[in-house]
């Protein structure tokens, strides 16, 4: 007994030996990283053209710093890295390439940021290696370089906008099973897949309005940044598919050649010797003087995707991107008590979601203003039903002209598939205590008690969020009836019926901001962003939660490495590792 005691003790030692082994390399592997970071600096060259690659289509923006870091930051760090670099002397250029298929007003945002770059006296050269995707997105973001290059013989093919909607209640017919959604009202198409065989007539008008919108502001842009007709434009489009030669006879497209080709020639017009560095790398090197200098601090509250209740699990690893409840409203609530904060820009990116958690963000947003911090919306690609209703109550909103908005409604129901089930010999039952117990059943459909219930809800909500459109946005009510119908507007369309205060972009909002605290329009603001990105330590602590020893030591290192001087290296490590409730959503939207 004994020995096998002294074994134990042995073994307990040789693994805390082990553990503290491994601690004291870590330390000192960042004690080297932090001096050679001292040394370094960011770790840049002194000449750079940044390499811009929309090959594959971002996010608006992004809760979590992941490791795992995609090649095309999110939409918002290239706006923010882009506006970094159009200060940085080291920067000459930037080198685009696209053909990811980027949405109209995706695009939009990307295009403006490019033109404000190009504004400080530096350059940007496009290429494609062929235009691929049949929307105008792509072409829209190369629309705004000083040159355009395509491979010869590439594909140049935008021809225009379009939708296209699978619908499958001719298989629920044939499987028995019964779809029964309750929406507020007929253009709230989001469950129409279940209930329906083909558009409904209100579906297929607000489709072919929000196309149209889109075209229209694609054709607008592209011709005021190609210098040519707007005719002319609709003409090729109209021609499209076409090849790089036939772009390269209409002026569409500057040069041809190879991507070699095209980065020389970037090279070359940066002078000296230049390196090609990816907006990923010089974002990541540079994120801390976001939050740097001496200006006025701006509370930026980034959302994107679906607004779901609770916490979103957010982490470096990845996590879910959504708008949690609880995250969001802490976000307000922590900007409000922050003294140095002198206002608050929510840009939002969601086709909404939880009508609980929608509701939560928004009394955040109004005890924030009631605490005398000025609210502006910037809108993304998508701000529309439970992403419409978080902004309602802002002192101002900006949408982008293609930024699909409104879809002020409400839809609720289920599909219940227990006749399905015996269609193969497979049986159902519930058992339920209450008349209502089981009524989000997937078995059996509702009663007509139920469904009269359901309904109710529906009304409820539904006559709810028009009041709290018509407050926030000053409107008549029987105005916000008219517009609202669950019905989805484009910017360009919402500005005219009140929805929306002004087309623009991000650094429109920036604008906007700037005014509303009484600021001249060249003073630079400092961002502080809300909620926190979830980095490599927050990571390792969450993953070492089980472990009370190993969490507060972690936290302890974490607290030591969050400290001004090593965040250089924090990053290089961030860098180098692998990392039927009632709803307020909007349609199935294509992204053309």
């Amino acid at each position: 007994m004994i020995a096998f005691l002294r074994w134990l003790r042995d073994v307990a030692l040789g693994t805390l030996t082990g553990i503290a082994k491994f601690a004291f390399f870590v330390v000192l592997v960042i004690i080297g990283l932090f001096i050679a970071a001292l040394v370094e600096g960011d770790g840049l060259p002194q000449r750079m053209v940044l390499n811009l690659d929309f090959r594959n289509v971002p996010p608006d923006s992004s809760h979590a710093a992941t490791f795992l870091t995609p090649r095309t930051p999110p939409t918002m760090d290239t706006v923010l890295a882009l506006d970094r670099a159009g200060r940085d002397s080291r920067v000459k250029g930037v080198f685009l390439q696209v053909g990811g298929g980027l949405p109209v007003a995706q695009a939009e945002e990307i295009s403006a940021a490019l033109v404000r770059f190009r504004a400080t006296g530096r350059f940007v050269i496009a290429y494609a290696q062929g235009f691929n995707d049949t929307g105008l997105g792509d072409y829209l973001t190369a629309a705004s370089a000083d040159q355009i290059w395509m491979m010869p013989k590439s594909p140049f093919g935008p021809s225009g906008t379009g939708a296209g909607a699978i619908f499958l209640k001719g298989l629920f017919d044939k499987i028995n099973a019964v779809p029964q959604i309750v929406k507020r009202a007929d253009f709230k198409s989001a469950a129409d897949m279940y209930m329906e065989k083909d558009y409904t007539g209100p579906d297929r008008v607000q489709t072919t309005a929000f196309l149209q919108s889109w075209y229209n502001s694609a054709v607008k842009a592209i011709a005021a940044s190609r210098r040519l007709p707007a005719k002319t434009v609709s003409g090729m489009i109209d021609a499209d598919p076409q090849f790089a030669e036939d772009a390269l006879r209409a002026h569409l497209v500057d040069r041809l050649g190879f991507d070699g080709q095209a980065k020389d020639a970037a090279k070359t017009r940066a002078g000296g010797r230049s390196k090609l560095v990816t907006l990923g790398e010089y974002a990541r090197a540079t994120e801390s003087e976001s939050e740097a200098g001496s200006g006025p601090q701006v509370a930026l509250i980034e959302g994107t995707g679906e607004i779901v209740d609770g916490q979103s699990g957010r982490s470096g690893f990845g996590g879910s991107e959504n708008m949690a409840g609880d995250d969001y409203a802490d976000a307000f609530l922590s900007a409000a008590r922050n003294r140095n904060i002198k206002a608050i820009l929510f840009r939002i990116d969601s086709p909404g979601g939880s009508v609980t958690a929608s509701n939560q963000i928004l009394e955040a947003l109004k005890e924030a203003k009631a605490a005398g911090k000025p609210v502006i919306v910037s809108m993304g690609p998508l701000a529309a039903s439970g992403g419409y209703y978080v902004a309602t109550a802002a002192d101002k909103i900006v949408a982008e002209p293609a930024t699909l908005t409104g879809s002020i409604g409400v839809l609720t129901g289920k599909v219940s598939f227990g006749k399905s089930a015996q269609m193969i010999g497979v049986t159902a039952d519930d058992i339920g205590i209450g008349r209502n117990a089981l009524m989000d059943s997937a078995v059996t459909p509702y009663t007509a008690d139920q469904l009269a219930n359901l309904n109710h809800q529906a009304d409820v909500i539904y006559a709810d969020f028009m009041h709290k459109v018509a407050d926030g946005r000053k409107l008549p009510f029987a105005t916000v009836q008219n517009i609202a119908k669950g019905r989805v507007w484009t910017g360009a369309d919402a500005l005219p019926r009140g929805l929306v205060d002004e087309l623009g972009t991000f650094w429109t909002a920036v604008g906007d901001v700037k005014t509303l605290i009484g600021v001249t329009p060249d003073t630079r603001v400092v961002f502080r962003r809300y909620p926190e990105k979830a980095g490599f330590f927050e990571t390792l602590v969450g993953l070492l939660s089980g472990s009370a020893v190993g969490m507060r030591g972690m936290e302890g290192l974490a607290v030591l490495l969050n400290r001004p001087g090593v965040q250089e290296t924090i990053r290089a490590i961030d860098a180098g590792t692998p990392h039927a409730p009632v709803e307020l959503r909007a349609v199935n939207l294509p992204v053309q």
